[in-house]
């Protein structure tokens, strides 16, 4: 790299051919659910890294960790582009996918943190419908409002949920 650095390019060429098939493992291994296809794109990307940023490897310091940050931050970046979602067949994880059949217990407490967003009496009509089963009736008896002003404020409550869960899911 140091020779590649300072214009050798039969050096250069000689360390693209040494580093490509390591880091190519590299981008497998981390990357295996991108497919054959797609991590030999994230190599490319990775090579093409190295070669335009070679300029700020620092020559006294060790050339392969500086090589598998790149590739590792490319692997990310690949994941990051191609979305969160990755296909993989469930035949592989049949056996550790059964859950035992009951309430899951972290519903509760995911929805307490999502109902503390709204105002307090807001948060407390949502709990009376959706947690507790409660009709129109019973909540605006037990909060003294109108059957009417309990549906326009579940029906706002509503909506608020519905714009943080698409800013929680941006």
């Amino acid at each position: 790299m140091r020779a590649a650095n300072r214009g050798d390019a039969v050096a250069y060429r000689r360390l693209l051919h040494v580093i490509a098939p390591v880091l190519r493992s590299v981008v497998r291994a981390r990357g295996h659910a991108l497919g054959h296809e797609g991590c030999e794109d994230v190599l490319q990307d990775v090579l093409l890294a190295i070669h335009t940023k070679r300029h700020t490897w620092v020559e006294t310091a060790p050339l392969r960790p500086w090589l598998y940050a790149i590739a590792r931050h490319k692997v990310v970046d690949a994941f990051r582009i191609r979305g969160q979602r990755i296909e993989l067949s469930i035949e592989d994880f049949a056996e550790g996918v059964a859950a035992p059949q009951g309430p899951d217990p972290m519903r509760g407490r995911d929805m307490e943190k999502v109902l503390r967003a709204l105002e307090p009496r807001a948060a407390d009509i949502v709990r009376g419908f959706g947690l507790k089963g409660e009709t129109t009736a019973e909540t605006a008896a037990r909060l003294g409002m109108s059957e009417g002003a309990v549906r326009v404020a579940l029906h706002r409550a509503l909506k608020t949920l519905a714009r943080l869960r698409e800013r929680m899911i941006e």
